[in-house]
């Protein structure tokens, strides 16, 4: 199947921008935050799901990403497996962070497979969607050598830290996967970035 691109938008065609102004503060997201392994049934608005991409790994009021990256060499590339969002086909897609943009890669309802995947965890699969946060480590290591591939995990830290706040701020739940087998996610999505870490978030 041709992938096709998606760009976040309402049914009336205007442009989703990501919102600079939370409703509550971050000394109060801070202190909620939580890993949430139950999620209902309810749909993600598109708007919540932007806002949610960009959080992770968008681009911020100077242009660069919303996470510190070492050398702006930015390694990561970030993929979410869609189950339950407003307006969205079920199926994989990667986000196009310098132009707030998603492409659909492969259709298909894969939260099963993912979850089978993530050692069964039950969450994984109800969940309305997952982010896999993966990297190209060469970006780093070509400028750090060895110990850029410490800088790249860290950086994936950051991104994973700022899905979970985001996603408090929502009033959304979020939990993070770290026991995951890598190799089978990436040979069922055909990826050629490396997975690093997956992030459960749907409705409470």
């Amino acid at each position: 199947m041709p992938s096709r691109r998606l760009t976040f938008y309402f049914f009336i065609f205007e442009k989703i921008e990501p919102s600079l102004k939370g409703k509550i503060s971050l000394e109060e997201v801070l202190g909620r935050r939580k890993s949430i392994r139950k999620f209902s049934e309810k749909e993600i608005t598109l708007k919540d799901f932007s806002q949610l991409l960009w959080a992770c790994y968008g681009k911020n009021i100077y242009g660069k990403r919303t996470v510190p990256s070492a050398g702006a060499t930015y390694p990561l590339e970030i993929f979410v497996v869609v189950r339950n969002v407003e307006s969205l086909k079920p199926g994989l897609y990667h986000y196009d962070s310098k132009n707030h943009s998603i492409k659909l890669v492969k259709a298909g309802n894969f939260s099963n497979e993912l979850c089978s995947f993530c050692l069964n965890q039950d969450f994984v699969k109800k969940a309305a969607f997952n982010i896999i946060i993966a990297a190209e480590f060469e970006r780093t290591t070509a400028y750090y050598g060895k110990r850029g591939e410490m800088y790249v995990l860290l950086e994936a830290g950051h991104a994973a830290q700022n899905v979970y706040l985001e996603a408090t701020a929502l009033n959304l739940g979020c939990v993070a996967v770290g026991a995951f087998d890598e190799l089978k996610v990436k040979k069922f999505f055909e990826l050629k970035p490396h997975p690093l870490y997956i992030l459960s978030i749907g409705s409470l």
